[in-house]
């Protein structure tokens, strides 16, 4: 009688997740229309983050032909298609399921992201890193200061509180940095070398005769031009490691 009842109580629906949603799913889920059963009244933002995907990576849900929010509840025989965050399609008259883009973007890296900071900082964006922040400490400055989550933990993406962040595909950082501009959009924004690259702190330019009795021998003798991070005394000057520096950033750009 129960395993009747229970088969009686079973809903059906069918999924399919577009373009690089289909990294967060199993093999034999990928790029496929797939059916899912439940049982429990269940909203379609815990059914897409049950299988893996973060509510985060998602700019629109479509059921039955019809843009849906989050908050929909899906009804057996329900066919529902998930897209990611669209670069150059014109989706204005559908819902849209992100917040509108952060005017001021600014981020918040997990611990796994030290590199991916200083090159984000290199670019002259506002990326906050410690190596011993906790997920609770950063979903809290992620809210509190407005602040894009960086992350290599999907499921750090999943608290319902979250509204902005990505999850990263590439380890090497050159390429992570590469997937921050393209999905943030931020190739216009960029202000190289503005930013420390320790504290995150705008750097300022400074008179060489501030800072010349810190200077070796070489770089005084040969630079004239020099910017300094009050907040962790740090003087910087445009000598081999900006080259090389100057160099990534061409190439990445190009």
């Amino acid at each position: 009688m129960n395993s009747v009842l229970t088969n009686q109580m079973l809903k059906t629906i069918h999924l399919r997740f577009y373009e690089e949603l289909n990294d967060f799913l199993h093999t034999e889920k990928k790029e496929i229309r797939f059916e899912r059963t439940f049982i429990d009244r269940t909203s379609v933002k815990d059914i897409i983050e049950s299988l893996g995907v973060p509510h985060t990576e998602i700019d629109l849900i479509i059921v039955n032909g019809k843009s849906v929010d989050f908050n929909y509840i899906v009804n057996g025989g329900d066919d529902i298609s998930v897209y990611p965050v669209f670069e150059s399609f014109d989706i204005s008259n559908v819902q849209h399921l992100r917040p509108k883009p952060l005017r001021d973007p600014k981020f918040i890296l997990d611990v796994h992201l030290g590199r991916l900071a200083k090159h984000m900082r290199m670019l002259g964006f506002d990326s906050l890193y410690k190596n011993n922040f906790t997920e609770e400490e950063i979903i809290s400055i992620s809210l509190s200061e407005k602040r894009a989550i960086l992350t290599r933990s999907s499921g750090l993406l999943k608290h319902r509180e979250i509204t902005h962040g990505y999850w990263l595909r590439n380890t090497n950082p050159t390429e992570q940095l590469k997937e921050v501009i393209e999905r943030f959009q931020l190739s216009r924004l960029i202000k190289e070398f503005t930013r420390c690259l320790i504290c995150n702190s705008i750097i300022e330019k400074i008179d060489k005769s501030k800072v010349e009795d810190r200077l070796p021998h070489k770089v005084k003798e040969w630079h004239a031009e020099f910017y300094f991070c009050e907040k962790c005394d740090k003087v910087y000057w445009k000598g081999t490691h900006y080259f090389k520096m100057k160099e990534l950033i061409n190439d990445m750009l190009n």
